[in-house]
């Protein structure tokens, strides 16, 4: 007896909640053998304020956020096709989408952005900025002749630097190699899975 196959079976999780296989040859997209109703947001999505089809706000569970910021519905439903870019959002015939870019930031992150909004704050001001008699990038000092030299601030820029200690801690803890983008890395032979970021 000879058994016919499609290729190899993916098991996966209903929206009624029960475990299907679905073969790899036959799926229409990456996690299911459903066609799913998504829209492409610019990416990172912090989170999703609200969404309004002809006027109607949708409730939050019928839809969420995957990577990539795709909006997903959940409820059955799909995202209108067309729509009329001329109108307001809110009238008939329009499809709006009021959301907030950006990542979560940690305690630490917060406190760094604190100072460096601080310092920036008090420096338009006409102030002496936040902390900047503490923070004058002293590189050498000699007493008797009362020589000073300061760092030269134009390196401290090309180093990806702000002079402002509690900031570049920071800096320095989640990017030690001053690197200007995240590292990636992609293999033909690994298909990166969906998963969900909101909520």
């Amino acid at each position: 007896m000879r058994w016919a196959t499609a290729g190899p079976w993916i098991p996966y999780l209903g929206r009624d909640g029960a475990w299907r296989n679905a073969s790899v040859c036959g799926c229409k997209s990456d996690c299911s053998c459903g066609e799913l109703c998504e829209v492409r947001l610019d990416a990172p999505v912090h989170d999703v304020l609200a969404v309004e089809i002809d006027g109607e706000t949708l409730p939050q569970d019928a839809y969420r956020v995957d990577a990539s910021g795709l909006l997903v519905r959940t409820d059955g439903g799909c995202w209108p096709d067309c729509q009329d870019m001329a109108a307001p959002c809110g009238d008939p015939g329009t499809f709006c989408v009021t959301y907030r870019i950006g990542l979560p930031l940690d305690e630490a992150a917060l406190a760094a952005l604190s100072e460096l909004v601080c310092h920036l704050v008090k420096d338009c001001s006409g102030g002496c900025g936040c902390k900047v008699s503490t923070n004058r990038n002293l590189s050498r000092l000699t007493r008797q002749g009362v020589d000073l030299e300061f760092a030269d601030p134009t390196l401290i820029y090309s180093e990806l630097r702000t002079g402002i200690p509690a900031v570049d801690m920071w800096l320095n803890a989640v990017n030690p190699y001053r690197q200007t983008s995240p590292s990636r890395v992609y293999s033909p032979d690994f298909k990166r899975p969906r998963t969900q970021i909101w909520p």
